[in-house]
């Protein structure tokens, strides 16, 4: 009979070759003993592939994928894993979605939680619009982590906080706008996050609202002229969004004529 341990041992030293043979044609040849030894590890206990997709090394450090955490679930024959939104930590809204995970290694499992939650701040702006999808995803990779002791986050996980977006650039000559004394952001900033939100185009949304202010240019425009505009085109998009963007696209067809 065959010996399992030293098949299981010769599979495992076969990965382990093949991550560091495709990690350093990905990532550079110089890869420093700490990355290393952690993808040894990697590799003989999870049996995590490079090649597969379970791994990135970003910024020098050790990711898993999404991916990886469920092909490991499916070796270690997984029980299941029970998904529920936490609905007093969610603002449809203004896109902000909690969800809690719990992981079942087996029938007698009490299970592993994990919680995941995002919003258009700790999302990257490639996934706008997705953030319940996101927040879900990170609260199954985090209680997968657990269940199955992977200290290294998960990329999913990862928030991004990019540079100044184009609508933010847009909105910039908006009236000054100090944060009220109750802790709310900026008009200038509920107004970008509006637009990201929903994905409009910002130049339109300007015009739009120096419109409804009954102003030449935004930049003319009161406080509560703004503040009534940003309450308007927020109801607007939860009541009629394909509307909305058609009222927006009637701006570009005025310039376009003119």
């Amino acid at each position: 009979m065959p010996n399992n341990c030293a098949t299981h041992s010769n599979g495992a030293s076969g990965l382990l070759r093949r991550n560091l043979r495709l990690a350093r044609t990905k990532w550079g040849p110089d890869l420093n003993h700490t990355q290393e030894h952690a993808l040894r590890d990697f590799s003989e206990r999870l049996r995590l592939s490079v090649a597969a997709g379970d791994l990135l090394l970003i910024d020098d450090k050790w990711y898993v994928t999404h991916s990886g955490l469920l092909h490991l679930a499916t070796r270690r024959r997984c029980r299941g894993i029970e998904v529920s939104v936490v609905p007093q930590l969610c603002d449809p809204s203004s896109s902000r979605w909690a969800f809690k995970a719990t992981v079942y290694k087996s029938p007698t499992c009490k299970g592993f939680v994990g919680h995941g939650d995002a919003d258009p701040s700790n999302v990257s702006a490639l996934v706008w619009g997705a953030e319940m999808r996101v927040a879900e995803t990170r609260a199954v990779n985090r209680a997968l982590r657990k269940a199955y002791g992977i200290g290294i986050c998960s990329v999913e996980e990862i928030g991004s906080l990019p540079a100044r977006s184009q609508p933010e650039q847009n909105m910039r000559k908006l009236p000054p706008q100090p944060v009220n004394g109750n802790g709310e952001p900026k008009l200038r900033d509920q107004l970008c996050l509006l637009i990201r939100q929903h994905r409009l185009d910002a130049a339109l949304v300007k015009q739009y609202a120096a419109e409804f202010c009954g102003t030449k240019d935004l930049r003319q425009a009161s406080r509560e002229q703004v503040a009534s505009f940003i309450k308007h085109i927020a109801e607007f998009a939860a009541r009629d969004k394909e509307e909305l963007l058609v009222k927006l696209n009637s701006f570009a067809q005025q310039a376009g004529a003119a």
